[in-house]
């Protein structure tokens, strides 16, 4: 539980930039190895995590100026509702 929305997507950018260190890891131990194909791979996943930190910092950078506004809150609500999910290009064809 959060204490408020601008808690949860702070919890988030957090957890997003824990993700990035982890690929970024795994990029380290790939240019170590001289893994060319792996590097490759996880290039993917590094340009989408730089995507989804912005888009968090956009969303704690929103609640902020939102503040205690019911109405902005409710907009900014249907706004998210408005996302759609697709699946991560490598991840299409996984079985």
């Amino acid at each position: 539980e959060w204490a408020s929305p601008l808690a949860a997507f702070e919890a988030t950018l957090a957890h997003e930039k824990k993700v990035t260190a982890l690929i970024n890891d795994l990029y380290a131990v790939a240019v170590e190895e001289k893994d060319y194909a792996t590097q490759n791979m996880l290039k993917w996943f590094i340009d989408e995590q730089v995507e989804e930190e912005q888009n968090a910092r956009g969303y704690i950078d929103a609640l902020k100026k939102i503040g205690d506004n019911g109405y902005g809150l409710y907009m900014f609500d249907k706004e998210l509702a408005t996302r759609v999910y697709s699946t991560p290009s490598p991840l299409a064809n996984a079985e």
